[in-house]
C-alpha cells in the first residue's frame, strides 16, 4: 500500500494485466528429479551429486500429520544459476547469495539457432550471428538476459541424447570463444541462458581458453542459466525474465525457478472481428 492509502499505479496495472491474461507467465524451468540430466565431467575431475529426495516422514510414525523430505543435490543441477564465484576468473566475485535482486529481473532476448543445431550438434554461435540479430532487432539491451534457443530442450527427458557423449566427448551447441569474450566484455547483458546442461558448448574444454562462456561471463560479473525450457514460446524481444535462485551463503550457484512474462494481445471478439472486417461506410 502507498502512503496515501491507494494501490500504487504501476503495481496495480501489473496485477490487472496478470489477472486479465494480458500478461502471460511462462515457466522456463525443467522439473527437478532424480532423472534430471546433469553434467558428466571426465576423470580425474569430480562430479556433483545428482538430485534425490530422502523421505523423512509421510503421514506415519515419524510424522503423523505431515510429509516432508530431505533433498540432496549439487548446486549446479537442473535449471540453475551460475554466479561469478563459480569460475576461476570470477573467484573473488559475488556468490549466489550476493547477487543483487535487481539483476535477477530484466529483459529477455531470444536468438533462435535451432535449425543450425539440428544439423550440427557442435554448432557454436559467432559474433557475426548476434550482430545480424542486432541489425534486425536493435542492440542487446542493458541488463538483458540473452537466451539461446537451440531446440535442445526436446532431449531433456533422455539423458543420453541430452548429453550426447561419445568417445570424443560431449557434443552440444554453445558459443565460440570469441563470441564469449565479446559478450563478456563488449555487450551490457546480465547473463546467458541456454537449453543445454551448461552455458558452454559440449566440447568447449578444447577451446582457448577452456570453457570460455564461463571464463568471460563469470570474469565480467555476469551470470549463466542452464537447462531452460519453452524458449520456443518467447518472442525475440519484449519478454521479461525473472530468475529465483536460493540465496546460498558461499554458494557458487543454485537450482532456480525461471519465469518469463510475455504480453499477449487478446483475441478479438466476433463482433469486433466483424467490425474490423466490415466495409467502410460513407
Amino acid at each position: 500500500m502507498s502512503l496515501n492509502g491507494t494501490e500504487p499505479q504501476l503495481i496495480g496495472s501489473f496485477l490487472e494485466a496478470l489477472s486479465s491474461g494480458a500478461l502471460e507467465v511462462l515457466d522456463l524451468t525443467a522439473p527437478l528429479s532424480s532423472g534430471t540430466p546433469s553434467l558428466k565431467l571426465p576423470d580425474p575431475f569430480v562430479n556433483l551429486i545428482d538430485f534425490r529426495l530422502e523421505e523423512v516422514a509421510a503421514f506415519n510414525e515419524p510424522g503423523p500429520f505431515w510429509r516432508h523430505n530431505n533433498i540432496h543435490t549439487g548446486e549446479h543441477i537442473g535449471t540453475h544459476l551460475d554466479a561469478p564465484a563459480h569460475w576461476i576468473s570470477g573467484r573473488d566475485g559475488d556468490d549466489v547469495s550476493q547477487v543483487p535482486p535487481r539483476r535477477l529481473i530484466g529483459p529477455a532476448v531470444v536468438l533462435d539457432f535451432s535449425g543450425q543445431a539440428a544439423l550440427d550438434p557442435d554448432f557454436t554461435v559467432e559474433v557475426a550471428d548476434i550482430q545480424a540479430w542486432e541489425a534486425e532487432h536493435g542492440p542487446l539491451p542493458d541488463g538483458a538476459w540473452l537466451l539461446l534457443r537451440t531446440g535442445w530442450d526436446k532431449f531433456a527427458d533422455d539423458e543420453a541424447a541430452f548429453l550426447n557423449i561419445d568417445d570424443t566427448g560431449s557434443h552440444t551447441p554453445g558459443i565460440s570463444a570469441e563470441c564469449a569474450r565479446w559478450l563478456g566484455e563488449e555487450r551490457p547483458i546480465t547473463g546467458l541462458g541456454v537449453e543445454t546442461v551448461g552455458i558452454d558448448a559440449g566440447n568447449a574444454g578444447t577451446f582457448d581458453p577452456p570453457f570460455p562462456a564461463h571464463y568471460y561471463l563469470m570474469g565480467n560479473n555476469k551470470y549463466g542459466l542452464t537447462l531452460l525450457q519453452n524458449l520456443a514460446q518467447l518472442p525475440p524481444t519484449g519478454a521479461m525474465l525473472i530468475v529465483a535462485p536460493l540465496p546460498i551463503v558461499g554458494g557458487t550457484g543454485s537450482p532456480a525457478r525461471v519465469y518469463a512474462l510475455v504480453e499477449r494481445r487478446p483475441e478479438p471478439t466476433e463482433a469486433l472481428a466483424e467490425t474490423l472486417g466490415a466495409e467502410p461506410t460513407l
